[in-house]
C-alpha cells in the first residue's frame, strides 16, 4: 500500500494506538501532590513511578516485538492494551507506593507491546520515502502527546481525584480496541506482510544485532531522544527555576517547541517527495547541532530569554524531521523481522534515556548542567551524522 492511498483514518488511528505509551506517561504528572498525599509519601516517592515506567516500556517492547514478528501483530497489540487496561484500573484501586509502582510496571510493559506494534504495521504496509512519509504524519500526532497530556490530567483532577485519570488511561486502551479491529485488521486496512521465518526470540535479535549497517541508527536514535528527554526533565526547571517565568508563560514557552517541531515535520513530508530520507536526516542533524551550539553560548554567556529561546526551539524542533527519518532509515533493513527491529530501536531511545535521566539527578540542577547534559547526549547522534556522511562520500568514490 503506497503512503498516498493510505487513508487519513488509518493514519490516525495507529498514532492513537502510538500514543498510548507517551500520554499515559505525562497524564498523570500535575497529580503528583495529590498522590503523595493520598498514599502518605513524599513527591519524591511517587516521581520514582516515571523511572519505573520509563524501564517496564523498553523492556515490554523488547519482549513484544519479536512475539508480533512470530504471532503477528494483532495478538500482541490487543493482548498489550488488554494488559495496560487492567493494570490502570489496579492503579485506579491503589492505597500503597508499591502497588502504584508496581501497577506503573506491567501498565508500561502492556504500552510496549502496544508501542512496538506500530512501527511494525507500518513497516508491513510500506516502504523507504512512503514509510517515512507516513511516520512523520503520525510523529505529528506523537509529538501532540506529551504536550496536551499534563493539560489533560489537570482537567480530570478538576473534576474529581486522581484515581480518575488511570480509569480514563483504562478506557483509552479499550476504545483503541474496536478501532483498530475495523479499521487495521479488517477489509482494505488488512495487510498481509512478508512470511517472518519461525525462529527464537533470541535468534531474531541476533539478526537484527548483526546487520551492521542498521545499527548506527539506534545509536543515533537513543542520543537524539535522551536529548530531548532531558530537555522535558528539566523544561520547568529551566524556564520557572532559571527564567523566573509563571506557570501560565511556562505552558508557552513549552508549547514553541512543539509547534517548530511541527514546522520541521511539515518540511519533512514536503522535502520526502524530492529527497531521500537519509538526506533529510542529515541536514535536520545538523539544523540541531547549529541549535545546540547556540544554546550552549546561551547557557554560558548568560542570554536573555528572548535569545535563549529560539537557540532550544530550533534544537528540540528539529527531533520532528530527526525521528520519523531515523525509523524509516533503520526499519528499511528488515522486511521480515520488522517487530523485532522496531523494539530495538524503541526499548534503545527509553532506555538509554531513563537511565541518563536518571544519573542525571546527581548533578548540579543549573542552566548550565542541564545545557551541557543535552550537548553529550547529542554528540553521539552528531557522530553518527558525521559516520553517515564519510560513508556516503566512500560509496560515491567506490562507484
Amino acid at each position: 500500500m503506497s503512503h498516498s492511498k493510505t487513508p487519513f483514518i488509518v493514519v490516525l488511528s495507529l498514532a492513537l494506538t502510538m500514543m498510548l505509551g507517551p500520554f499515559s506517561m505525562d497524564t498523570y504528572l500535575p497529580a503528583f501532590p495529590a498522590i503523595g498525599d493520598s498514599l502518605g509519601v513524599s513527591q519524591q516517592a511517587v516521581s520514582l513511578s516515571v523511572s519505573v515506567y520509563v524501564f517496564a516500556i523498553a523492556f515490554g517492547q523488547l519482549i513484544g516485538g519479536a512475539l508480533s514478528d512470530r504471532f503477528g501483530r494483532q495478538r500482541i497489540l490487543m493482548s498489550g492494551l488488554a494488559i495496560f487496561a487492567v493494570a490502570s484500573l489496579i492503579i485506579g484501586q491503589a492505597e500503597s507506593l508499591e502497588v502504584l509502582l508496581g501497577g506503573r510496571a506491567i501498565q508500561a510493559f502492556g504500552a510496549g507491546w502496544t508501542l512496538v506494534s506500530v512501527p511494525a504495521l507500518v513497516r508491513d504496509r510500506v516502504a523507504g520515502r512512503d514509510a517515512a512519509k507516513l511516520f512523520s504524519l503520525m510523529g505529528f500526532i506523537m509529538v501532540l502527546a506529551p504536550g496536551v497530556a499534563p493539560s489533560v490530567g489537570s482537567a480530570i483532577l478538576a473534576l474529581g481525584s486522581w484515581h480518575y485519570i488511570f480509569y480514563a488511561l483504562a478506557a483509552y486502551a479499550l476504545l483503541l480496541v474496536p478501532l483498530l479491529v475495523r479499521v487495521i485488521f479488517t477489509g482494505k486496512g488488512k495487510v498481509s506482510r512478508a512470511k517472518s521465518p519461525q525462529m527464537s526470540l533470541l535468534a531474531r535479535y541476533k539478526l537484527v544485532l548483526t546487520t551492521k549497517p542498521a545499527l548506527p541508527f539506534i545509536a543515533w536514535q537513543a542520543a537524539a531522544f535522551s536529548m530531548m528527554m532531558m530537555f522535558v526533565t528539566y523544561a520547568s526547571l529551566i524556564y520557572q527555576g532559571h527564567f523566573e517565568q509563571t506557570p501560565a508563560a511556562f505552558s508557552m514557552l513549552f508549547a514553541a517547541n512543539i509547534v517548530t517541531m511541527l514546522v520541521f515535520n511539515i518540511l519533512n513530508r514536503v522535502l520526502l517527495s524530492r529527497l531521500p530520507s537519509l538526506r533529510i536526516l542529515q541536514l535536520a542533524t545538523c539544523c540541531q547541532a547549529v541549535g545546540m551550539v547556540l544554546l550552549l553560548m546561551a547557557a554560558f554567556m548568560d542570554w536573555p530569554l528572548v535569545a535563549f529561546l529560539p537557540a532550544m526551539m530550533l534544537t528540540i524542533g528539529s527531533m520532528g524531521a530527526v525521528s520519523p527519518n531515523i525509523q524509516a532509515c533503520f526499519l528499511e533493513f528488515f522486511p521480515t523481522s520488522g517487530g523485532t527491529a522496531a523494539a530495538l530501536l524503541g526499548a534503545a531511545q527509553f532506555g538509554v534515556a531513563g537511565v541518563l535521566s536518571g544519573l542525571s539527578a546527581v548533578l548540579p540542577h543549573s542552566l548550565e548542567a542541564i545545557v551541557l547534559m543535552m550537548a553529550v547526549c547529542a554528540s553521539v547522534a552528531y557522530l553518527m551524522l558525521a559516520r553517515s556522511f564519510i560513508k556516503g562520500r566512500s560509496a560515491v568514490e567506490a562507484h
